[in-house]
């Protein structure tokens, strides 16, 4: 019984020393990563980070922490922020956002807010730690911009999966429940109550292809940049107006996009009075671009639902053989 005692202690020993070395480590390499950002010109700032979670977890904790990439204009101001591993599994993580946090870019500055914004994130066990998959939950989210518009979310899901079909391909599944778009593009249809302010339901399926893979990379030299989405579905409910679309797109250098999306809508003539009443389609069109879809609503033997590609080309969008305004343009800063 003796010996029996003497090995667990020593092992517990040898573990406590294990978890030690390991959070010291853990602390060291997080600060060594903020120093090398501050060498690289960034703003980059913390009060305090530690870690805890004796003994089977490696929970650091940043505390005052601020970010600014000086090639992008993009930074991130939270009070605290928590990356939390299992001691023995520490390429797995969960990561905790504050009830407030801040991001800004050159035009406009964001206040986020939620009662739980959590994520857990799986990266290979390498130096470049590339993402393999993500999910992240969010709950009772607002967003205020010092551009003068206001966004919120009851709750949402983002998930995220490596795929090996492309080095850098990634499959992405969000959904969202009473989803409030930006005030300012719902203002611009108050006059008209065209709709009500929040969408009921809103779900995306896609494969991404990107310029470089998610990894370390990605936040100290470069965002990756979106090739090619293969868009598997965009259910969109808003009121009577249901939305369904499907289809593939190509993306240049530009940010410009090439490709086919078939566009299904119940209600459909709403969406015209949006696209005239948020300006993207011009008033003098109106009437030209509703005959034609009514007479291709009609083929389908209820004119009540909308089955039409959306053709991307040239920078410019077409429902069908009719231009309807400029194509988004795709970049992530």
């Amino acid at each position: 019984m003796r010996k029996l005692i003497m090995i667990a202690l020593v092992l517990a020993g040898l573990w406590g020393g294990y978890w030690y070395v390991g959070a010291k480590a853990t602390e060291r390499a997080f600060s060594a990563w903020i120093e090398d950002r501050q060498t690289d010109g960034w703003v980059a700032e913390v009060e305090d980070i530690s870690t805890r979670g004796f003994p089977n977890r490696f929970d650091t904790i940043f505390t005052g922490l601020e970010l600014a990439d000086p090639d992008t204009g993009l930074s991130w101001v939270s009070p605290e922020f928590q990356v939390l591993a299992l001691s023995y599994k520490p390429h797995h993580v969960i990561a905790v956002w504050p009830g407030t946090q801040v991001i800004a870019t050159p035009e406009q500055r964001i206040e986020i807010s939620g009662s739980d914004v959590k994520g857990s994130i799986v990266v290979a066990p390498t130096p470049d730690l590339t993402l393999e998959r993500s999910s992240i939950v969010l709950a009772d989210i607002a967003m205020s911009s010092t551009a003068g518009w206001t966004s919120a979310l009851e709750r949402g899901q983002l998930a995220t999966r490596q795929l090996d079909g492309g080095a850098n391909r990634h499959e992405v599944h969000f959904e969202a429940v009473n989803l409030t778009p930006a005030s300012a593009f719902v203002q611009s249809l108050d006059a008209d109550d065209l709709l009500p302010p929040v969408f009921e339901g809103v779900t995306l399926k896609a494969n991404v292809d990107f310029t470089a893979p998610w990894d370390r990379a990605a936040i100290e030299t470069a965002r990756p940049q979106i090739t090619h989405i293969d868009l598997t579905e965009l259910k969109a409910k808003w009121g009577e107006l249901e939305l369904w679309l499907a289809g593939k797109a190509d993306i240049d250098a530009e940010g410009t996009p090439t490709g086919s999306i078939t566009v299904k809508a119940r209600n459909w003539r709403q969406m015209i009075e949006i696209a005239r009443a948020s300006g993207a389609l011009a008033p003098e069109l109106v009437s030209t671009v509703t005959s034609a879809l009514q007479f291709v609503a009609g083929l389908s033997g209820d004119e009540k639902t909308l089955d039409v590609p959306l053709r991307l080309s040239g920078g410019r969008m077409f429902l069908g053989p009719i231009p309807i305004g400029t194509a988004p343009v795709i970049h992530i800063r």
